[in-house]
């Protein structure tokens, strides 16, 4: 994979990331008494992820350990998703459920995206290095 097609998809990736942030705080401001709740959850979610994220990459890291740690991430979105929607099973909530039949495709691509980047990256790689 071309560092420029690399660059392209992870642009795509972060527009598609701000649009499903937008698509989830329309539906949070809907939510009268829980709407802080779920906010302050969401900043100690993403202060937890950028933490994890300088600890794995630390200051030595390549582009292979960055999309390897992107791999994981969505991997893990992935998985957020799927688990929303099977809550949402139980409450039949129908702007959830469009929600999550929206983004759940998104993320797994990106997680295909980023896994196939992370495995053609290190087919380049060394073994022995």
């Amino acid at each position: 994979m071309e560092d420029e097609e690399v660059s392209q998809k992870l642009s795509r990736m972060s527009e598609e990331a701000a649009e499903t942030d937008q698509r989830c705080s329309e539906i949070i401001d809907a939510r009268e008494g829980k709407k802080t709740a779920i906010l302050e959850k969401a900043q100690e979610t993403k202060s937890e992820a950028a933490e994890m994220a300088s600890t794995y990459l630390g200051d030595d890291a390549d582009g292979l350990d960055g999309l390897e740690f992107l791999t994981m991430a969505e991997a893990g979105e992935v998985g957020h998703w799927a688990v929303l929607g099977k809550l949402n099973e139980k409450a039949g909530e129908q702007e959830i459920a469009a929600l999550v039949e929206w983004a759940l495709p998104i993320q797994e691509r990106h997680f295909s995206e980023v896994k196939e980047g992370s495995l053609a990256l290190a087919a380049e790689e060394d073994p022995n290095s």
